[in-house]
């Protein structure tokens, strides 16, 4: 199924020179700095479910495409807000295996005939015919102590794994983690947008809840961030090193201490409009900004995304069910004011994302081949894919090399589309390195010594690791 030498270029030298460094990269540890597993997984330790719960449910790459040709998330066994049972694990595998032609040429394509063929040894494409036969060998081998969560970690060789959790989370399975003596590295990063964004659904109950558990009167500014202080520190005592911002747009603001307070005692009360709300989000991505400063955590900020844009699937399933789509984002005016107090600031990392690849030449790029607290996360979500990958080195690479990036994160919610993410990424980076050989843009040697960078030496540096 898999040929050894996909994605490279299709022949001459740059095929060649590809897949030397290919060899070179292809078995080394995975660091996967931003991703959204669940910690339980490796706390606890248990078999997974059944196929459908592992490969399907998690993942809504998968599930939203099944989605756009008509396919219920009922019919998929997605949780409901309600709490509705779920579907039979089998029939969903078999919807699944019906529409698996629904894949060709997307990314996830790729991802499942990894994981298929290196997981569990299926080399024949997914279908109907095939659809039971695989059901059966996928649910076997979740029952052998190989496919335990912690088993497939070291499997994969990964050398750390963070995942996303809120400013309020008592990460009690990253604790049971540190607690079992395993040697597996999990650790938090620390999300504070369900009390920053005061859109977002139960924001006033998530003040109070912040509030509570770091012991603050969050009625007022000053112990508004004293709580946020104390939830970062909390989150670094179990192994966080970085923060994770998703806002609709990069826009921030340098208030003054009094309109600070000022604008605060109206979000808290709700008595804020439309402009205070987006000012204030502003505002609190410089204090982070400023935090970060202060105690040495990358800050990374995820903009351009209209969240829950299908209404009726938000209502009934609730949020992350495949229905956020992209939007234009402006970085340059938006992000200045940060930039004026902490751009240049020694030690402080600022990771930047887009889903609006127009900026990568335009705005991004130049950003961080000035600013020394500026890098570029890697394609992100919907440019996951060879195509997106490549054209990120192209338009980045001109302006702000590779030493302003951040190599790859998966940023995936599904397990074991990890080792097969990471894959893609390396190859589409030495098919581009190899390119840069064969044009005589780059000497071999130095290709060899990048191709180390991009795969493990920046992410580590970036991230803090």
């Amino acid at each position: 199924m898999l040929d050894k030498n996909r994605l490279f270029p299709a022949e001459g030298a740059a095929h060649v020179v590809a897949a030397r460094l290919y060899e070179v990269v292809r078995d080394l540890p995975i660091i996967s700095p931003h991703g959204h597993t669940d910690p339980s997984w490796f706390a606890e330790n248990k078999a997974f479910p059944n196929p459908t719960a592992l490969l399907i449910q998690p993942d809504h790459y998968i599930f939203r495409m099944l989605y756009s040709q008509g396919v219920s998330l009922e019919s998929l066994g997605i949780p409901q807000v309600d709490g509705k049972e779920q579907a039979d694990p089998r029939e969903v595998w078999r919807i699944f295996a019906k529409h698996y032609y629904l894949f060709r040429g997307t990314p996830t394509r790729l991802w499942l005939d990894y994981t298929l063929q290196n997981q569990f040894g299926l080399k024949n494409r997914l279908s109907m015919a095939n659809a039971e036969e695989y059901y059966e060998v996928i649910a076997k081998k979740l029952t052998t102590p190989e496919f335990l969560p912690r088993a497939l970690f070291d499997e994969f060789k990964i050398e750390v794994l963070a995942t996303t959790d809120a400013a309020f989370d008592d990460l009690k399975w990253h604790k049971q983690i540190r607690e079992s003596g395993w040697k597996g590295r999990v650790v938090p990063t620390f999300r504070p947008d369900a009390v920053i964004d005061a859109e977002y659904i139960g924001f006033k109950e998530n003040i109070q809840k912040l509030g509570e558990v770091a012991d603050e009167d969050v009625s007022n500014w000053k112990g508004y961030l004293a709580a946020l202080r104390k939830r970062r520190e909390f989150f670094r005592s179990l192994g966080a090193t970085a923060t994770d911002h998703g806002h609709l747009t990069a826009l921030t603001a340098d208030l003054s201490l009094r309109e600070a307070e000022d604008l605060y005692a109206k979000i808290y009360v709700g008595k804020a409009d439309a402009k205070e709300v987006e000012l204030f989000q502003a505002q609190m991505l410089t204090e982070m900004a400023g935090m970060s400063v202060e105690d040495g955590m990358t800050m990374q900020l995820h903009p351009g995304s209209v969240r829950n844009h299908n209404k009726l699937v938000y209502e009934k399933f609730g949020r992350d069910k495949g229905a956020d789509i992209p939007s234009p984002t402006e970085y340059v005016r938006a992000l200045r004011p940060l930039l004026d107090r902490y751009g240049n600031a020694p030690g402080f990392t600022l990771i930047l994302f887009t889903l609006d690849e127009t900026t990568f030449s335009r705005e991004l790029a130049p950003l961080a081949g000035h600013y020394p607290a500026l890098r570029l996360g890697p394609p992100w979500w919907f440019h996951d894919s060879p195509e997106g990958m490549m054209r990120f080195r192209e338009q980045a690479t001109e302006t702000a090399g590779f030493y302003n990036t951040v190599g790859f994160n998966d940023d995936t919610r599904a397990f074991l589309s990890i080792p097969a993410r990471h894959d893609v990424a390396r190859r589409i980076d030495c098919a581009f390195l190899g390119r840069l050989v064969a044009e005589h843009r780059l000497d071999e040697d130095e290709a060899f010594e990048v191709v180390l960078d991009l795969t493990v030496n920046l992410v580590r540096k970036a991230y803090k690791l």
